[in-house]
């Protein structure tokens, strides 16, 4: 920058503090005061405007959840063919693994088979939070579109003699319009084992809040899992502790199967990930949460 122009400015700024009104003769109206600019609202912070936007709005959304598809359905076939071959976690694996389990694939639903971001653009709008109550409502219209390369995956998996299993934390109440979203969808739905929702009832297993534990040990009864699908890492393993650390040792003796045995998709608008990073407590202030949150950042 020149030195002249701070030097210029700052003789005008003060020559504008020094100056004087000249005196008005008696009578005579006031001088005409200058507008003073108007002061803008503060635009209140929302933590999913932007991943709300990004999932809608980013070509790179559709094509990451195209390529986890695509990459899964290219190593299905092998994944058929070998034996041994599951996707479930040893500790839900009550069934040994043989031939006479029929093959099948398990996914979630929220953000891995449905596209939920309109309910959050409504939240976003309302400038509320997430609800129960609107949350049914948007789910009984049944109207959520089905993510890039999901039928394609799940018809391909359906034609040649694989169970798609979907396993969702929705509420019982809702299992009937979930059940006509996915097949309005074009999502392949066949058979009363082909979803699993959160009244889902286990004999000799305590299921422990909305962990899909039980379920997944359900499903190992009849099937071999060559692939679980998921956003979040609930929907592969039962999480102990759900801290940063707790989820991290969680997945820790299955690192080696993301990509191969497990595919995982982005969602930055919601999950357990964010309860864990202020003590699951959303008894807190909002504003307390995202304070929380902040501090949680890394900037090195």
């Amino acid at each position: 920058m020149s030195l002249i122009r701070p030097l210029v400015l700052g003789c005008a700024l003060a020559l504008s503090a020094c100056a004087t009104v000249a005196p008005q003769p008696k009578g005579a109206p006031a001088p005409a005061q200058a507008a003073q600019p108007a002061v803008a609202a503060a635009v209140p912070a929302d933590d999913n405007l932007n991943a709300a936007l990004w999932s809608q709005r980013a070509v790179e959304h559709d094509m990451i959840y195209e390529e986890v598809f695509r990459d899964a359905q290219a190593k299905l076939a092998t994944a058929l063919k070998d034996p041994t071959w599951d996707a479930l976690p040893k500790d839900d694996r009550t069934t040994p693994i043989s031939r006479k389990l029929k093959p099948a694939v398990v996914l979630d639903i929220d953000e891995t088979v449905l596209d939920n971001s309109p309910y959050q653009v409504r939240v976003i709008r309302g400038g509320g939070e997430f609800n129960e109550a609107d949350w049914a409502a948007w789910c009984k219209e049944a109207v959520a579109r089905a993510m890039p390369g999901a039928v394609a995956f799940t018809q391909w998996a359906a034609s040649h003699g694989i169970a798609v299993i979907y396993v969702s934390n929705r509420a019982k109440d809702l299992d009937e319009p979930t059940l006509r979203n996915l097949r309005q969808a074009g999502l392949p739905v066949s058979g009363p084992e082909a979803f699993l929702g959160l009244g889902t009832f286990v004999p000799d297993c305590d299921q422990a809040g909305t962990e899909k534990g039980c379920r997944r040990q359900l499903i190992a009864s009849k099937y071999r899992v060559l692939m679980q699908f998921g956003d979040q890492v609930g929907d592969f393993v039962t999480v102990l502790a759900n801290t940063p650390e707790g989820r991290e040792k969680a997945i820790a003796p299955y690192r080696a199967w993301v990509g191969e045995r497990w595919f995982v998709f982005p969602n930055p608008t919601y999950g357990s990930w964010e309860p864990a990073v202020f003590n699951n407590d959303y008894t807190l202030p909002r504003e307390e949460r995202r304070k929380l949150k902040i501090d949680a950042l890394r900037d090195k």
